[in-house]
């Protein structure tokens, strides 16, 4: 045989090796499926409590609870399919996406044509859905396999929101309300790097020696949260009303709470806003914080003592009432204030302290210190005669639209969102 001769067959057979390769894997390779998709009928769903929209707040919030219950309906996503032979095993596999890592559920099916339902635990980016600050879309793949052959492809897309967007009430398909303004806690963060430094400028001015929680009386414990309040009253925290946002769900009622070092850097806090950041600086020295929130309205509450037998208030948005960067920037070489200035404050100051200051016998430093006295005592009786009316809504735990949130007692379920 010559080498041209056997070239040929060589040739000849790769080309029949191919062609019969081609026809048995090609256009032929439905044919040999082991699992029909159609019989299979694979479904992946989002909760349809959420209208389409994905609420990093919530996912951050619950990153540390396998408590279902606290979001109406249970988990986020549901995938279902029809078990095509019995003893198969299930595997669905997540993409990963700009929000998740690939996530894989592995399960058996034990019995053929039984329809089984699981809730798969995506495995999130949690840095990535904190640094959300804006809404975009997302498409999310569900590949299915029986038994490591793959059945079928389910992608859901999915309206993310901003991580400041918090939800308040939900509505399911028939109309049931859910309120879920407990998310409001993970919005208190009493683990935030910047309060360690917060923490030493208080200290500095010497309202307090030290941070001690409950380990004195009653009027430590009060002190403390004053030392706090004086330095927000330094720092001219603002009252500033952002609520609405671009959200188009018409099943849920949300707001935008900014964050703690959103706070801290704008100098800008709504009602609720404030509640959260006094919240976390209280949070860690050891105070029990509690917010009240109302229908139109929130406001802080702390224990007086560590047996909780007395709660506190605060209406923390009276901070706003006195502008003390502006006092800082007017006095003049004589730590005097211009009259216009102290025309201001002057209302917040008892007869005697305003006879001293006159006098020359009154300090810049001690006219300060005594105005935020005055708004503190205003601050802590301002809800006083609401929080009275309102008591029994706040203990009826079947009236939604009050609400006692303790941060304490909460933190079993929602972590701070960072």
């Amino acid at each position: 045989m010559t080498v041209r001769r056997f070239r040929y067959i060589t040739l000849f057979l790769l080309l029949l090796v191919s062609t019969v390769f081609m026809f048995s894997c090609g256009n032929g390779d439905s044919d040999h499926r082991l699992y029909n998709p159609a019989k299979v009928a694979f479904e992946a769903s989002y909760n349809p409590i959420f209208d389409g929209c994905l609420y990093p707040s919530l996912v951050l919030a619950l990153s540390g609870s396998n408590n279902a219950d606290l979001i109406g309906n249970g988990q986020l996503f549901t995938v279902s399919l029809t078990a095509p032979a019995n003893g198969s095993v299930l595997r669905v596999v997540l993409d990963s996406s700009q929000l998740n890592y690939v996530t894989i559920m592995q399960e058996e099916l034990p019995k053929k044509g039984v329809r089984y339902t699981f809730h798969p635990m995506v495995k999130w980016k949690y840095d990535q859905l904190y640094a959300t600050r804006k809404q975009g879309v997302v498409d999310l793949s569900f590949s299915c396999y029986i038994n490591d052959e793959l059945v079928d492809v389910e992608t859901l897309r999915i309206n993310y929101r901003s991580a400041n967007e918090c939800l308040l009430k939900l509505e399911d398909t028939n109309g049931r309300p859910y309120d879920i303004r407990w998310v409001f806690a993970g919005y208190v963060n009493e683990d935030h790097p910047f309060i360690d430094s917060i923490l030493s400028r208080v200290l500095e001015r010497g309202i307090v020696s030290r941070f001690e929680g409950y380990q004195r009386n009653a009027k430590m414990v009060q002190d403390q949260v004053f030392a706090f309040w004086y330095d927000a009253l330094e720092q001219g925290i603002a009252y500033s009303s952002i609520s609405c946002t671009s959200n188009p769900s018409r099943r849920s009622n949300v707001q935008h709470i900014r964050f703690f070092d959103e706070v801290y850097r704008s100098r800008q806090a709504n009602c609720i806003d404030a509640c959260v950041f006094f919240a976390s600086l209280l949070r860690k020295i050891g105070l029990k914080p509690v917010i009240f929130v109302e229908p139109c309205h929130a406001y802080l509450g702390y224990y007086a003592d560590k047996n909780r037998k007395k709660v506190n208030l605060l209406e923390t948005t009276i901070t706003a009432w006195v502008n003390f960067p502006e006092l800082n920037r007017s006095v003049d070489a004589n730590g005097r204030l211009p009259q216009q200035y102290y025309n201001k404050v002057k209302r917040f100051l008892s007869e005697e302290d305003q006879t001293r200051y006159q006098a020359g016998k009154m300090t810049f430093s001690e006219l300060k210190l005594a105005v935020a006295r005055t708004l503190f005592e205003k601050a802590s009786v301002y809800n006083q005669d609401n929080y009275n009316a309102n008591k029994k809504y706040f203990d009826d735990k079947d009236n939604s639209s009050y609400q006692m949130l303790d941060i304490e007692l909460l933190r079993k379920s929602v972590q701070p969102i960072n």
